[in-house]
This record gives C-alpha cells, sequence and structure tokens, in this order.
C-alpha cells in the first residue's frame, strides 16, 4: 500500500481531518499523531461502565486503528530509509 492510498484511507475511515499537503513523511507524522490521539480517547471511554454492544464497537474500532498504526510505522520507515 502506497503512502498516499494509506493517508485517503485512514483520513475517509476515522473522519480525520486532511493533512495538509506537505511531504509524505510529515504527512504520515501528522496522521500517526491522530491515530494515537484518537487510540488514546477510545482507551478512556473503554475505562468507564458501557454496556456491551458499545464497549465491543470500541474494542473493534481500537483493533482497527492499531492495525493503521502498524502499517503507518512501516511505511515511515520505509520513507525513511
Amino acid at each position: 500500500m502506497s503512502a498516499k492510498k494509506f493517508i485517503e484511507l485512514v483520513t475517509d475511515t476515522f473522519g480525520l481531518e486532511d493533512p495538509k499537503k506537505s511531504s509524505k513523511k510529515k504527512s504520515i507524522k501528522n496522521l500517526l499523531k491522530k491515530l494515537n490521539e484518537k487510540k488514546d480517547s477510545i482507551d478512556t471511554a473503554l475505562k468507564e461502565k458501557l454496556d456491551k454492544k458499545k464497549k465491543k464497537e470500541l474494542k473493534e474500532e481500537k483493533d482497527i486503528l492499531l492495525a493503521q498504526i502498524k502499517k503507518g510505522e512501516k511505511i515511515l520507515e520505509k520513507l525513511n530509509s
């Protein structure tokens, strides 16, 4: 998956704002930062008492976020080398 497709996919999937049109590295770093912030907010929401359905949805979203973070880190590592 190319860096451009990754950025588009993640911003569309999680409703994040489009990163500014800067270098690929900077865009991916900003996107990873936003994904980590979203993951942290999900973690805090999971600590609260929620019904089973909502908790399951949050866990699924967190799993997807973690997979996207890993992909983004791989692409960033690839761009750095």
